[in-house]
């Protein structure tokens, strides 16, 4: 198959595009490489993908030719956008719409006229369900962001399945639990506070620790966005893509004692607004669908990380 991955020097995007390129796929790139996080950590994502079977185009999604950088593409995997739930209040909120919402419209737009087209993976993000109706929470519950980051996802998301109804753009949309594993971006939990305790600094949780979130692995979250694309489905689906491991934060912090074996310091501070107390997703429909199911137990996937973070900021 011949594969567009959009934000591909990304956490998620690399990895995918080096599982793709091992199973004999030509994959096209797009990422415009933003300075939300050091530039220097996608320019190193972008490095260790094979060179063999591999285009890279630098280019914000608002502005590329899409026309031709979908020639010949049958799998679409949209995983650039903006994230943090922080920064998405405010001013900064431009951004979200711009990154999040016009650029998948823009994508969406070129995906129904590109006639190789056999299937548009969206990552979209649990964040959408807000504090949830229930747990463990089911894609038919209601959604209601918390953040304003939720809402850009949440309306990308609804026009991926506008554009499957009346178009039949074969689009599914997987709903990401807080993913993690090596290469995690740096302002995420689990790579903070890994560098942390690999540095000796402190660790700066951001409410009492007792929110409780379900983890999942990187190499989980890749798996299902190749099954998405692999397995036909109804155009338009949503699925949870989900860990199965909710843990608290304090609980994390435990863990990670019994991994690392160092000291582990931590400091709490007020909470952050947009910032739900628990997530927890059900993945019963994405295993009768795409008979997917996580692998990876916490334990494995943040020793996994930690090796990672040893190996990435031990000189730091």
């Amino acid at each position: 198959m011949k594969a567009l991955i959009t934000g591909v020097a990304g956490f998620v995007g690399h990895t995918l595009a080096k599982r793709l390129l091992s199973e004999g796929h030509e994959v096209v790139g797009i990422d415009a490489i933003t300075d939300y996080y050091d530039v220097s950590i996608k320019r190193a994502n972008l490095a260790s993908i094979p060179a063999e079977g591999f285009r890279f185009v630098e280019a914000d999604l608002n502005d590329a030719d899409l026309e031709s950088l979908l020639d010949g593409v049958q799998w679409i995997f949209h995983q650039a956008g903006q994230p943090g739930v922080r920064k998405s209040w405010g001013s900064d909120f431009g951004i979200y719409t711009l990154a999040n919402i016009n650029a998948t419209q823009r994508l969406l737009e070129a995906a129904r006229n590109t006639p190789s087209l056999e299937r548009f993976v969206y990552a979209s993000s649990s964040s959408v369900y807000g504090n949830a109706e229930r747990y463990p929470t089911e894609e038919t519950d209601r959604p209601q962001p918390m953040s304003p980051y939720g809402v850009s996802k949440l309306a990308a998301e609804h026009l991926c399945s506008l554009y499957a109804e009346n178009f039949g753009v074969p689009t599914v949309s997987l709903r990401y639990f807080t993913v993690y594993g090596p290469g995690q971006r740096t302002d995420m939990a689990f790579t903070r506070f890994l560098r942390a305790i690999v540095t000796g600094d402190t660790i700066t949780i951001y409410g009492t620790g007792e929110q409780v979130r379900d983890f999942t692995f990187v190499h989980d979250v890749v798996d299902a966005n190749v099954r998405a694309a692999s397995i036909e489905s109804t155009p338009g689906s949503v699925f949870n893509v989900a860990g199965g491991t909710s843990i608290s934060v304090n609980g994390v912090l435990e863990l990670l004692r019994e991994i690392c074996s160092e000291p582990v310091n931590v400091e709490y501070r007020e909470p952050v607004a947009g910032d739900v107390f628990r997530t927890g997703g059900s993945t019963e429909r994405i295993t009768d669908a795409l008979q997917w199911a996580p692998k990876f137990t916490l334990e494995e996937g943040l020793r996994e990380q930690y090796r990672w973070a040893r190996k990435t900021f031990a000189s730091a």
